[in-house]
């Protein structure tokens, strides 16, 4: 666990430790700063057990949650003698920063709610049979003769974030090594997510450990599944991360085809066409505002870069190193798969 102020190269060490781990042939996986998304907030080294994550990017973790947590202090690295003077005004860009946050959250509230409203139409003309018949014959076609097997657990993750440049994803990358892609199309409440949590529920019956990935927009639906035993990934492939198959074991799944009552479209052309355009607008005074709280956070990360003695950071970056160095030596792992 690294805390430490913005600015004091956390990051930098993070992102030294995956590429050192990455150069032994071990498999890491990378969190993405959703400010900045070339910027790493964490990694898991999956064949040790093991994560560095920035504290302030995961606000803490329970003692319960891990056996053992070591925390790095990159404030050490901070000279106060530097930031004389300059207190007042990260006192005042933390709060400018927690104002845009709070903008582009309410924005991104008020965007929700008139998906919501563009969901309904949708909803209204579903045919929930032929969804249920859907997602049976999925279940049935990538679970039959696990029934009875040992319960697993899915594991919850994200696979993209609002950022100030737009949506971002890494889609195409995390479905990159599955045999078969199934990208699901349709409209606002067709049915996608619904389909993904009863695949879900059901991998779980049987054993088929799943990699569940919610919407960063809406926490509460599901956006992709990936059951890595089965090398299978499937996802919600509509905007803002809309895709298309490009390769041999990618199918398309529509559901709007599949479940909506033909006509709706255009029965609501006209309604659907102003709930768009209010959606859009809201999305964009959302990204807008998530620009602006990056601009602070540069500023506020630029105050304490100027007092960072980067030879302490380096210290620490090298201590971290030696300590993974060791337990990989421990541990044997086996390298070069």
């Amino acid at each position: 666990m690294l805390s430490g102020p913005r600015g004091t190269g956390k990051s930098t060490v993070i992102r030294r430790l995956a590429e050192s781990l990455l150069d032994r042939g071990l498999h890491v996986q990378c969190f993405h700063s959703p400010l900045r998304p070339g910027e790493l907030d964490g990694i898991i080294a999956t064949d040790w057990n093991m994560g560095v994550v920035d504290e302030q990017a995961c606000g803490g973790l329970p003692e319960n949650v891990v056996r053992e947590i070591v925390r790095v202090d990159f404030g050490e690295a901070v000279d106060d003698a530097r930031l004389s003077g300059r207190r007042e005004t990260a006192l005042e860009l933390e709060g400018r920063l927690a104002e845009a946050y709070a903008q582009a959250y309410d924005a991104f509230a008020a965007a929700l709610r008139i998906h919501d409203e563009w969901e309904k139409f949708y909803i209204d003309s579903m045919d929930f049979a032929e969804a249920d018949r859907i997602a049976e014959a999925l279940i049935r076609e990538l679970f039959a003769g696990r029934e009875g097997g040992e319960p697993s657990t899915g594991r919850d993750l994200f696979f993209g974030a609002a950022t100030p440049q737009g949506a971002f994803d890494y889609i195409q990358a995390l479905t990159a090594p599955m045999d078969r892609r199934i990208f699901v199309k349709g409209r606002p409440g067709s049915g996608k997510s619904t389909l993904l949590k009863k695949l879900a529920a059901a991998s779980e019956k049987s054993g088929i450990q799943a990699q569940v990935f919610h919407c960063g927009f809406d926490p509460g639906s599901l956006d992709m599944l990936i059951f890595p035993e089965l090398r299978t990934a499937i996802f919600d492939s509509t905007a803002p991360h809309e895709y298309f198959p490009d390769r041999a074991g990618d199918e398309v799944l529509d559901m709007y085809a599949r479940v909506i009552k033909p006509g709706t479209d255009e029965a609501y052309a006209a309604e659907l066409a102003a709930i768009r355009a209010r959606y859009s607008a809201k999305m964009k005074e959302a990204t807008s505002r998530l620009a602006e709280a990056e601009a602070v956070d540069a500023q506020w990360k630029a105050l304490y870069t100027a007092a960072t003695d980067f030879a302490a950071v380096e210290a620490l970056g090298e201590r971290l190193l030696a300590e993974w160095e060791q337990r990989l030596q421990a541990a044997a792992v086996p390298v070069d798969r």
